[in-house]
C-alpha cells in the first residue's frame, strides 16, 4: 500500500494523545509518540505520508507481520460467531488454539492456561511453582526482563525493576552467562558456562535450597540484550533444579513462535522446563494473548485441589481465534524456517560485516529473526556507547543512531547501548537488505562517538 499524506488528520491523533493518553515507561511531558496511519506486512507509516520499515516487530510480536489477511479474517469471523465467553467454558477456538500449541512445546508441557499477555502469564507461573513445591524464593537473572506487573516486574533484573522493588517479593537475583561483559572473568564460552553454573549452584546453597521454588529464564534475553546462552548452559540450569527440586520456568514470550528459527528458542538447546511462558508472537499481537504451558507433573498438582487465579478474559475466543489462524499461517507458509534461513543466510553475514567496518560495533550476536548489536565508545576495552541505564544527554549518541535509522527509513528497537534487529519473521530477503542498508547509515552517526 502507498502511503496518502494527511497531515490534518494527524495533527489531530497527536493533540489528542497528548491531552489523554498516559504512556507507559515514559516522563509524560517529554514524549512525541509518531501518530501511526496504517502498516502492512513489515511496514508502517505515519500521516505525512513517510513509510517506516520496522526492526522492532512492534515490541517483538509481530512475528508474520501487520494486517495478515487470514488472521485478520478469522478474528472478523469469530467476532460473527462467538464474540466473547467467559474462561470456566469449553469453546472451540480456545481448545484448538491450546491443541496447537501443546502440539509444539517441548516434552510434555501439554497444559494451557492462558492469559492476556506475559507478564501475567509470568505471575501466575511463579504462582504456580510455589504452591506445587510450597516454597517461596524465585531466582532470576539480573540481565532480564519478564513484565511490568508487580511479581514480573521484581523478577526483572534490568533498571526497569528499580521503582517498583519492593524488597520483599522473594525474589534473588543471580548473574547468568554472557561472555563479552563476563562477570566471572572468563576468556571461553566452556569457562563462562562452567563458571555461571558454579555460581548459580552457590547461589542456590547460601539462599537455601529448600526456599527455592523456582528459577526463571528467559531462554534467549530479549531486551536485556538477546544474549545466546553458551552450550550446556541451560540443561546445566536444568540439571540443578532437578537435583535440588525446583520448578524451572523458561520464560518464551519473546523468543517464541519463530523468533528464533525454531517454535520455541528450548528447541535449540534441546532442555524441557517444568513451565514455559508465552505471548506476543503467539498470535502476532492482533488481540492480547498470553500463557503458561505447564508439565504433566505440576499439571496433576491441581487434579484434584484448585488452582486459586485466573482472568476474565482467559482464552477469549477472539484471541484464541488469532492464534489458530496465526500458527496455521507460520506452519503454511514456513515462517519458522524462513527465520531461521534468512537469519543464517543474510542477517548474520551483514551484520559481521558491520561491525569489521563500524567502530561503534562491539559484538554482534543472535539467532533467526533476534539479533543485537552491542554499541561501544572503544571496541578494545568494550567501554559502552552510553553508560549503563542512560538517559537525557549522557544518552545523545544513541539518540542520534536512532535518528538516523528513522531518516534512513527503518524503525529501530534501541535499548541502552544496543540497537536490536528483530524484524517480521517473515520477512522477504530484500525488505532485510533495504533495512540493514539503512542500519549501516545510521551507525555511521555512532561512529562519530567513539575513540
Amino acid at each position: 500500500m502507498t502511503p496518502q499524506p494527511h497531515p490534518a488528520a494527524g495533527a489531530a491523533v497527536q493533540a489528542a494523545d497528548r491531552a489523554h493518553v498516559f504512556h507507559s515507561w515514559s516522563a509524560q511531558e517529554l514524549i512525541d509518540p509518531l501518530a501511526v496511519a496504517g502498516a502492512e506486512g513489515s511496514y508502517f507509516w505515519d500521516y505525512d505520508g513517510n513509510r517506516y520499515l520496522d526492526f522492532t516487530s512492534g515490541l517483538v510480536y509481530t512475528n508474520i507481520g501487520y494486517q495478515h489477511p487470514k488472521v485478520v479474517a478469522a478474528i472478523q469471523e469469530q467476532a460473527a460467531t462467538l464474540s466473547t465467553f467467559a474462561p470456566a467454558f469449553a469453546i472451540e477456538a480456545r481448545s484448538e488454539a491450546a491443541r496447537l500449541i501443546a502440539e509444539r512445546t517441548p516434552g510434555d508441557l501439554d497444559k494451557i492456561f492462558f492469559t492476556n499477555g506475559g507478564a501475567d502469564a509470568v505471575e501466575h507461573a511463579v504462582r504456580m511453582a510455589r504452591l506445587h513445591t510450597g516454597r517461596p524464593k524465585v531466582l532470576s537473572a539480573y540481565r532480564s526482563y519478564h513484565g511490568g506487573t508487580q511479581q514480573a516486574v521484581n523478577i526483572t533484573g534490568d533498571p526497569r525493576r528499580w521503582a517498583s522493588d519492593s524488597g520483599t517479593a522473594g525474589v534473588v537475583h543471580f548473574w547468568a552467562p554472557f561472555l563479552y561483559r563476563s562477570r566471572f572473568y572468563a576468556e571461553t564460552e566452556e569457562q563462562e558456562c562452567a563458571r555461571a553454573l558454579e555460581h548459580l549452584e552457590t547461589t542456590i546453597a547460601f539462599e537455601g535450597p529448600a526456599t527455592i521454588a523456582a528459577i526463571i529464564l528467559e531462554t534467549i534475553p530479549g531486551t536485556a540484550g538477546i544474549m545466546v546462552p553458551p552450550p550446556g548452559y541451560l540443561a546445566g540450569v536444568r540439571e540443578l533444579c532437578d537435583k535440588y527440586g525446583i520448578v524451572f520456568v523458561l520464560d518464551e514470550v519473546m523468543a517464541g513462535f519463530g523468533r528464533t528459527g525454531e517454535w520455541f528458542a528450548a528447541d535449540l538447546f534441546d532442555v524441557v522446563p517444568d513451565l514455559m511462558t508465552f505471548a506476543k508472537g503467539v498470535n502476532s499481537g492482533y488481540v492480547p494473548l498470553g500463557g503458561v504451558a505447564i508439565s504433566g507433573e505440576i499439571a496433576s498438582t491441581f487434579g484434584k485441589r484448585p488452582y486459586p487465579g485466573g482472568l476474565t478474559y482467559s482464552g477469549h475466543p477472539l484471541a484464541c481465534a488469532a492464534a489458530v489462524a496465526t500458527i496455521d499461517v507460520m506452519a503454511e507458509e514456513g515462517v519458522v524456517e524462513n527465520a531461521a534461513r534468512l537469519g543464517a543466510e543474510v542477517v548474520e553475514p551483514a551484520l559481521r560485516e558491520l561491525a569489521e567496518r563500524h567502530a561503534c560495533v562491539g559484538e554482534v550476536r543472535g539467532v533467526g529473526m533476534f539479533w543485537a548489536l552491542d554499541l561501544v565508545k572503544n571496541k578494545e576495552t568494550r567501554e559502552p556507547l552510553v553508560p549503563y541505564n542512560a538517559a537525557g544527554a549522557a544518552n545523545a549518541p544513541m539518540a542520534a543512531f536512532a535518528a538516523a535509522a528513522k531518516a534512513g527509513g527503518v524503525w529501530p528497537f534501541v535499548n541502552m547501548n544496543r540497537t536490536h534487529i528483530v524484524p517480521p519473521c517473515n520477512v522477504t530477503e530484500a525488505e532485510l537488505k533495504e533495512g540493514l542498508a539503512a542500519l549501516d547509515a545510521a551507525l555511521s552517526v555512532a561512529d562519530e562517538h567513539t575513540e
